[in-house]
């Protein structure tokens, strides 16, 4: 409505001028002079006047675009000092820079949520520019779970992690894999994702990075419960029998004892087996009976508990076994508040498991030493640590900790480990193990 006006204006004056002009052109071919003469300075000042106007509009127009080229919304037009034939177009102006300025806030509140969604979010994401690998942005989720600051290009992170720096940058817009994220002291799943887009002739990608390690692990922790059960199921039924055919086998042996031919010592001999065969098909049947206990675990009875009070139940409970072997056990908790929604029995289970194991990681220790330490991350999530100075153990060893069945000790049964972590997983938790060969291994507990 106001530049109508505005336009109402130049179509007044170029009417006007045409008028003027016509009625000049007539008296000058009916060659009218002396009428011709009021009329000219009326001509000249229409055309100064037209030019005048036409002059400050355009002084409007530059000022104006020059406040839109910088952005300078802030800036207002002042309307009363304004020539009269002006006001309308200055009016107009403010009135843009107004809706632009609503467009600017809007723009700005809305990056502003996006900012701080994209940091609140535990997805790792990294935006940089394809040609260059210039990084444009990156969350602090990414920075934590790469333990890296800033990366200033992506072709930085090659310095870090080359496998990692390879499945990035051979990750294709609309792709997704799995890669492993590999630290210092320990590695972990993540799901990388891709997406790529343009803008003023540049072409970016976006890279998104999700620790999956959790659900890998309860999607395996699941599948070996399944296993289990079937391997527990099969072995009992095919055992039992034979502990029950020893029994009897010995039993009508020892009724046939005199009438048999011992000069020999067939007889002693035939004995002896039999009980070799009843005593490890038993021992069978109470290996098969812990791993079906161990799946029978399904429901913990949870409350809050204190850190301070589990750290001084493991205190008295392994202290006596501690001064037999000469090992010292540091208990550090900085938040003597700190509490856990957890079940007592289970988590005291776990961390009997993991002291035991430090115990026999530290024997051959010049100064064995165990440390039980428990903190407040800045994700609100607790950790809690068992560390020793032991022999530690290497890459390979690390990876197959947790497998049902799998021990590095000489008597073990392997179902320690893997006790801990299915109660992990039934407290919605993790467990995860850093460890140096030959300075000590740090199991961490994550709930």
């Amino acid at each position: 409505m106001i530049f109508k006006r505005f336009q109402w204006d130049i179509l007044l004056r170029v009417v006007l001028m045409f008028i003027t002009l016509s009625g000049a052109a007539f008296l000058l071919a009916n060659e009218w002079y002396l009428y011709e003469l009021p009329l000219l300075p009326v001509i000249i000042y229409q055309v100064y006047d037209f030019y005048r106007f036409h002059k400050l509009a355009q002084i409007e127009v530059e000022q104006f675009v020059e406040s839109i080229q910088y952005r300078d919304f802030s800036r207002n037009f002042n309307v009363s000092r304004a020539p009269e034939d002006l006001k309308p177009l200055r009016k107009g102006f403010n009135q843009i820079n107004t809706a632009f300025k609503v467009i600017s806030k809007e723009k700005e509140t809305q990056y502003q949520y996006l900012q701080k969604i994209l940091e609140l979010v535990d997805t790792g994401i990294i935006s940089y520019e394809m040609e260059t690998g210039e990084v444009v942005w990156m969350n602090e989720s990414l920075k934590k779970m790469l333990l890296v600051p800033y990366l200033r290009t992506i072709h930085q992170l090659q310095k870090r992690d080359v496998p990692l720096y390879e499945q990035v940058i051979n990750l294709r817009p609309g792709a997704s894999h799995i890669a492993t994220v590999h630290h210092e002291k320990e590695s972990f799943k993540i799901l990388l994702s891709a997406t790529a887009f343009q803008t003023e002739g540049r072409k970016f990608q976006l890279v998104a990075f999700q620790n999956v390690n959790e659900a890998l692990d309860e999607t395996e922790s699941k599948a070996w419960q399944k296993l289990l059960s079937v391997m527990t199921h099969e072995i009992m039924n095919s055992v039992a029998p034979i502990s029950s055919l020893a029994d009897t086998l010995k039993n009508r042996l020892q009724q046939s004892v005199e009438h048999l031919d011992n000069s020999n010592g067939v007889v002693e001999d035939l004995e002896v087996g039999i009980n070799t065969i009843k005593r490890r098909s038993e021992g069978l049947l109470k290996f098969a009976e812990v791993y079906r206990n161990l799946n029978k675990i399904t429901t913990p009875n949870l409350k809050q508990v204190f850190v301070r009070d589990l750290f001084e139940n493991m205190h008295n409970l392994m202290q006596p076994t501690l001064n037999q072997k000469g090992i010292e056990m540091e208990i550090i908790l900085k938040d003597p508040e700190l509490m856990l929604d957890v079940d007592t029995n289970l988590i005291e289970q776990v961390l009997i498991n993991l002291i035991v194991n430090a115990i026999e990681a530290v024997k051959d220790a010049d100064q064995p030493r165990i440390i039980l330490s428990a903190s407040l991350q800045s994700n609100n999530k607790v950790l809690v640590k068992v560390t020793d100075n032991g022999y530690g153990m290497n890459e390979e060893v690390m990876q197959n900790i947790f497998i049902p069945f799998f021990s590095t000790k000489k008597h073990g049964s392997g179902i320690g480990l893997s006790l801990c972590k299915q109660i992990m997983m039934l407290h919605k938790g993790n467990i995860t193990v850093q460890s140096v060969e030959g300075k000590g291994s740090a199991f961490v507990l994550q709930f």
